[in-house]
């Protein structure tokens, strides 16, 4: 067990998958914890896995120019639509860091869509979601499968997507900005 395990997770954590974690679902991937409980279990989001799908593909939008990119959440419920966003005004938007917010009325977001309000840059659409039951995100924690980040959720929307992975451990600093820079196949190296 290192350091990275003593930081709890909670509401607007990151996870940051180790190196070489062998899960082709959360491979250098960045997680978002959504809903964090210990009794009923975790809520989260992959922020950097992109899908090939933009929202009009899934839903009527009235904004001929809002056509945001749809990310894959996780490999749980790909028929289901989650969005993370930094509009505080959006009725029943949970707060997860400061300028970060999970989900809201729907109805009203399509509403401010389709009046030009919301941009691309405001909000993050995602298919499906990852989940853990009851105490086993802790568990691999404990494994060293994941890196808990609890101060980096609110620089989300100023990192690109495709390079988040990296981003956030060298922001980290230290012996994490050393893992960010190991090779996808260090056979290759």
């Amino acid at each position: 067990m290192d350091d990275t395990s003593l930081i709890k997770p909670q509401n607007g954590s990151l996870l940051i998958s180790e190196p070489f974690l062998g899960d082709p679902n959360f491979e250098r991937s960045v997680v978002l914890l959504c809903s964090h409980n210990e009794q009923e279990g975790t809520f989260g989001l992959v922020l950097n896995r992109k899908s090939n799908l933009k929202l009009s593909d899934v839903i009527d939008i009235y904004n001929d120019s809002f056509d945001a990119e749809l990310g894959i959440g996780g490999p749980v419920q790909y028929n289901t639509l989650h969005y993370i966003h930094k509009l505080s005004e959006l009725p029943q938007a949970i707060k997860l860091s400061d300028d970060l917010y999970w989900g809201g009325d729907f109805e009203m977001l399509r509403t401010m869509i389709g009046s030009g309000i919301v941009s691309t840059s405001d909000i993050k659409f995602f298919l499906g979601y990852s989940g853990w039951t009851p105490g086993q995100l802790q568990e691999e924690i404990d494994k060293n499968v994941w890196i808990v980040n609890n101060n980096a959720a609110n620089k989300l929307f100023n990192l690109e997507t495709d390079k988040l992975w990296r981003s956030v451990l060298k922001e980290m600093g230290g012996k994490y900005k050393v893992l960010s820079n190991y090779p996808v196949d260090p056979r290759l190296n």
